[in-house]
């Protein structure tokens, strides 16, 4: 037995290296598209991993080392009567009381301002002391810095600086630098008295920083301290807080780690074609082994032992590449890929369980893909295998088996069940599983296109043979489109639910832009009662609405909702509504909410909620709408200007929508407005056209869909290089066939000409196959991906132009390769090409 393996053995290595060296170009193909797949997965989780790190790392600079907060729900901050009630809490064994205002410093927004209770903190936060606290603790003029803070500012220790919070200026001397602060953070820690008595804080606190006793449970510290929280106050952990920007990210992460395993998927049914050319192909090969004793088993092994190989060998590429990847999107887009959720550029940081992950991803991709070709040469009869070219017409091949229907009915299916944890992840079931139902019906579909079709090109012989060739032989069309028409498939798919989602966004951005001018203050600070009557009175306004953006905790697990506060009709007609607006009755106080805030909390019109605004931090409203918002994925309430100030009393507004006089310029009337504000604000206020601002919002969609762009030209490229081996593979097969053409008359030209329709004839059909399954995978991701994983709609819009110029482009580029693959084939003598029939 022994002795018989072993030459076993060596046949199959043998076959396997003769058969690389045959097509080197097939398996690097196929090695390639296994690579590309982990590569775009390993990436995006590589750089998502980074940016939470470094979030992990902003968020232990600015909470210091508290073990547990209780934060305002909102900006406005709580009653700092709750700090004797939390700093008694059980298992508390110190609080320290902040104020936490987003702030401004010479121009420069994007700054956090904290006052501290230096004796408190000392105990608590020790690392957001500086050496101001060592010379005078209780310095209200004193202030430092980080040494981000000082560089971004320009300041030196001993300069002073304006700060501007809360609709509030002050200046303060810099008294040191704060040694704790992580690298690239802004901060500016000041007094805590300072912070309440300069910045209208008096009486009010953002969060109250707790040190838990030794061997105290923390959840039981948070149940007992949630029990004596107002409504306006919550209690949180650094955990949790990257737990919520864990989960405001997850969704794109989710989708373009996902869109790189379709690109996986991709990548297994070019190993599947590959494979099942080579299987083919060397059918007379696996025949004599059987004939020579070698057991069914061991041709299994040997495909699925090829096939491990070029899947380790991409896996293993594709971590390379992957890493790359990250390092260059890290540094080009930054941690956010383009989507938003993060900012700066952080560290790479390498994952060795997830490498492991998707090195197992590969492999199972490339082991999937070679199973039924391993187990076709398996079963193969060796009698008849014996005598076979390797390219015969397989029968029943255009008869549609149960395979086909059963996964697209199952991916119609899955398309209807609800998203497990904010993740679609049946919906990309549903996009996987009509994908494979699709290729899978390949034979069938092209019996279907091709046999009205026969005899109607008679009178062009090369023509009429290329239809035969093609009619007769279904199977061994199918095997050359896998790859194109998967990878079309996905290409088409993204293009129309990008197409889709920018044309929405195109309309939506018309409805709310609808004045002459904006004006925006970015980081702290606003436009208080004063400065909002000079803008009103400023020559070449005609009219100008306020407008009030601050962000509201409603849940301890889901991140901040935007509230947004301005002239808001009785009918919220100045809004962009989706369906009809609900009166809400006398008496109460109405909210409008935004689509995404409706999906994630379940609210309906008419819908009675409590906000943690006004006395008592409960304010009941009514939802008396839905709005369309592309803009927060978080969500988002709207309520009228009038009764947020009723509520809070907060007078200050963060942004204005101008409406012009006839005959005024916009610049020059957005330069009177910038000197008119003051100079703690005029720096950071920014004052667009609605022109301009469109067009900056589209530069941010197409900035944040550049990896999906990337995703789609890679997954064509590959789809065609695959198509190509796949050509090439059934070209050199077929040099007898064409040695007997030429015996009977057939020029070298005619039978060129036929591989070129051929080719052609392939590349509609797979045009019209990825057309048609591209679009059905689309309206997955329109209908159900993106509202379950986004909570946004969209219309359908579908790229016209770029499904003529695909169509050509595949029909030319499968023409050509035909052409340039059979120049081989057609280059033997036609005498020794059929030498083996004599």
């Amino acid at each position: 037995m022994a002795s018989r393996a072993r030459p076993s053995r060596t046949a199959a290595l043998w076959m396997i290296l003769g058969e690389w060296r045959a097509h080197p170009v097939r398996v690097a193909t196929a090695a390639l598209a296994i690579a590309v797949g982990v590569a775009l997965g390993f990436a995006v989780h590589l750089v998502n991993a980074s940016a939470l790190n470094e979030f992990s790392h902003a968020l232990s600079t600015v909470n210091g080392d508290a073990d547990l907060q209780v934060r305002s729900r909102s900006p406005l901050g709580f009653d700092e009567a709750l700090y004797p009630r939390a700093a008694r809490a059980a298992g508390v064994a110190a609080a320290s009381p902040v104020v936490e205002l987003p702030a401004s410093a010479e121009a420069v927004g994007d700054l956090t301002l904290i006052g501290l209770d230096v004796l408190r903190a000392a105990s608590v936060t020790p690392a957001l002391l500086g050496p101001a606290a060592a010379a005078d603790p209780f310095d209200a003029e004193a202030v430092a810095l980080s040494p981000a803070a000082l560089e971004a500012t320009g300041a030196r220790v001993g300069d002073t600086i304006t700060l501007a919070a809360a609709g509030r200026v002050a200046r303060f001397r810099v008294a040191g630098m704060l040694p704790g602060a992580g690298e690239g953070r802004r901060l500016a820690v000041v007094d805590i008295a300072a912070a309440q008595w300069r910045f209208g804080q008096l009486g009010r606190l953002q969060r109250i920083d707790l040190r838990l006793a030794p061997g105290a449970d923390p959840q039981a510290v948070r149940t007992a301290a949630a029990a004596i929280l107002p409504p306006d106050a919550e209690i949180v952990s650094a955990a949790g807080q990257t737990r919520r920007s864990d989960a405001l990210s997850r969704a794109y992460r989710v989708n373009l780690e996902m869109l790189g395993l379709v690109a996986l998927l991709t990548g297994a049914f070019l190993v599947y074609s590959a494979q099942s050319l080579s299987v083919a192909r060397r059918r007379p090969q696996f025949a004599l082994l059987r004939v020579l004793g070698a057991p069914r088993r061991a041709l299994l092994a040997q495909v699925m032992a090829e096939a491990l190989i070029v899947g380790l060998a991409g896996a293993l590429c594709g971590l390379a590449l992957g890493l790359g990847l990250a390092w260059a999107a890290l540094s080009l887009l930054g941690g956010d890929l383009g989507g938003g959720y993060f900012g700066g550029r952080p560290a790479l940081v390498f994952a060795p369980a997830a490498a492991g992950v998707f090195l197992a991803l590969g492999l199972a991709a490339a082991l999937l893909g070679s199973l039924l070709p391993a187990r076709s040469a398996a079963r193969a009869q060796p009698a008849v295998a014996l005598k076979s070219a390797g390219d015969g017409a397989e029968a029943g091949g255009g008869r549609l088996g149960w395979t086909a229907p059963a996964l697209l009915a199952a991916g119609a299916a899955a398309a209807f069940a609800p998203a497990v944890g904010g993740v679609s992840v049946f919906g990309y079931l549903s996009i996987a599983l009509l994908l494979g139902g699709g290729v899978a019906a390949m034979p069938w579909l092209a019996r279907r296109i091709l046999g009205p079709l026969q005899g109607r090109a008679a009178r062009f012989p090369p023509v009429d043979l290329a239809l035969k060739r093609l009619w007769g032989a279904p199977s061994q069309a199918a095997l050359a489109l896998c790859g194109i028409v998967a990878s079309t498939s996905l290409m088409i798919a993204m293009a129309v639910m990008v197409t889709s989602f920018r044309g929405s966004v195109e309309d939506w951005l018309d409805q709310i832009l609808p004045d002459d001018l904006y004006l925006r203050v970015e980081g702290g600070g606003g436009f208080d009662a004063g400065v909002q009557a000079r803008l009103a009175a400023a020559p070449g306004v005609a009219a100008i609405r306020f407008r009030r953006l601050t962000p509201l905790s409603l849940a301890a697990d889901k991140p901040p909702v935007a509230l947004l506060a301005g002239d808001i009709d009785s009918a919220g007609s100045t809004l962009p509504l989706i369906g009809k607006p609900r009166p809400v009755g006398p008496g109460a106080t109405p909210v409008w909410v935004s689509e995404p805030a409706a999906w994630i909390y379940r609210w309906r019109p008419g819908d009675r909620i409590v906000l943690p605004l006004g006395p008592g931090g409960r304010s009941p409203v009514v939802v008396a709408g839905i709005w369309r918002d592309y803009a927060r994925q978080q969500g988002a309430l709207a309520m009228r200007a009038a009764d947020y100030q009723r509520l809070t009393g907060d007078a200050l507004r963060t942004e204005a929508a101008i409406v012009l006089q006839p005959g005024a310029d916009p610049r020059a009337t957005g330069a009177r407005l910038r000197a008119l504000l003051p100079p703690a604000i005029a720096g950071r206020t920014t004052v667009g056209a609605p022109r301009k601002i469109r067009a900056a919002a589209l530069r941010i969609f197409d900035r944040s869909f550049a990896v999906t762009y990337l995703l789609e030209a890679i997954a064509i490229l590959v789809g065609l290089a695959g198509a190509a081996a796949a050509f090439a593979a059934q070209t050199l097969a077929r040099t007898r066939e064409f040695g007997m053409l030429r015996h009977v008359g057939v020029r070298r030209g005619q039978v060129a000409v036929m591989l070129a329709a051929e080719g052609a004839l392939l590349g509609a059909l797979g045009a019209v196959a990825g057309l048609g399954l591209g679009f059905a995978m689309s309206q997955v991701l329109i209908r159900v991906v993106n509202p379950q994983s986004f909570h946004w709609t969209m219309q359908t819009k579908a790229p016209w132009g770029l499904f003529a110029a695909v169509a050509a482009a595949l029909v030319a580029a499968s023409a050509g390769t035909a052409l340039l693959a059979g120049r081989r084939a057609l280059s033997t003598d036609a005498v020794r090409a059929v030498r083996e029939d004599w």
